[in-house]
């Protein structure tokens, strides 16, 4: 299974980026730009990205045509086919930024999507990524191996645990974690599949997934249960080696 599209963040403070047009098309998206900092320039300037929001469809396919001739990359306004990249729905918790993008399929779905996690993401979840930040230098000192600090964490974002990002976190949360925190322990957990469906796993085994270094798994195994792992974990079509390795392990077994 193959992405449509690769997720990027990309810093637009100071740069130019051109829009195509104006009125009711046009507005919502300058705005957009400008308040990421973009500025905001017409077609005859140099830049990367451009958006080209005009309502009639040849002046729009021929303004796409000659920016990309540039070397420009073009998000059209209402027309996906046309996109080299689309805009998401936001949710703003600064730092935090999550995008729901739907590749240009229905913007209706992500905003409602966008509407939906509103509603649960706290107003507190930009504090708790700053403390985070600030806590860099004592969680390497705390967890020197790099795999040990990244399961510590994973553990203490877990629901339910000490600094799950969707409850309230208290201000000396993350320094009370790091003085109280221990190193995981190295283990292997078992998933037995019932399903190739995603959805069809448990809370706890997405999260096993997620956390895991290693997954071992058979050759027939669901694309779509891999692809729930990490991008940096290991994927072993192969049976589980003893002894167990540093980590956390997962074994994949089918019905």
């Amino acid at each position: 299974m193959s992405l449509h599209s690769l997720p990027l963040f990309v810093r637009l403070g100071g740069r130019a980026v051109i829009v195509v047009g104006a009125g009711e098309q046009a507005a919502p998206k300058r705005r957009l730009l400008e308040r990421s900092g973009a500025v905001v320039v017409g077609e005859e300037t140099q830049a990367a990205l451009a958006i080209v929001a005009v309502e009639d469809d040849a002046q729009a396919e021929a303004a796409v045509a000659r920016l990309r001739a540039r070397g420009v990359l073009v998000n059209a306004v209402d027309r996906p086919d046309l996109c080299d990249f689309t805009l998401p729905a936001i949710v703003d918790r600064d730092p935090v930024l999550i995008a729901i993008g739907t590749g240009g399929a229905s913007a209706g779905l992500a905003a409602a999507l966008r509407q939906r996690l509103e509603a649960i993401m706290p107003a507190g979840l930009g504090a708790l990524a700053d403390r985070l930040h600030s806590a860099r230098a004592a969680m390497r000192a705390r967890f020197p191996d790099g795999g040990e600090r990244r399961r510590a964490l994973g553990a203490a974002l877990a629901p339910g645990g000490p600094l799950d990002p969707l409850t309230p976190v208290a201000d000396d949360a993350v320094a009370a974690w790091l003085a109280a925190a221990a190193a995981p322990l190295n283990r292997l957990e078992q998933i037995v599949l019932t399903s190739p469906d995603p959805d069809d796993l448990t809370l706890r085994q997405a999260r096993w997934l997620a956390l895991a270094d290693r997954v071992y798994h058979p050759a027939d195994a669901p694309p779509a249960i891999l692809n729930r792992t990490r991008a940096d974990a290991e994927r072993l079509c192969a049976p589980v080696p003893h002894p167990l390795l540093p980590g956390l392990s997962v074994a994949l077994v089918m019905p």
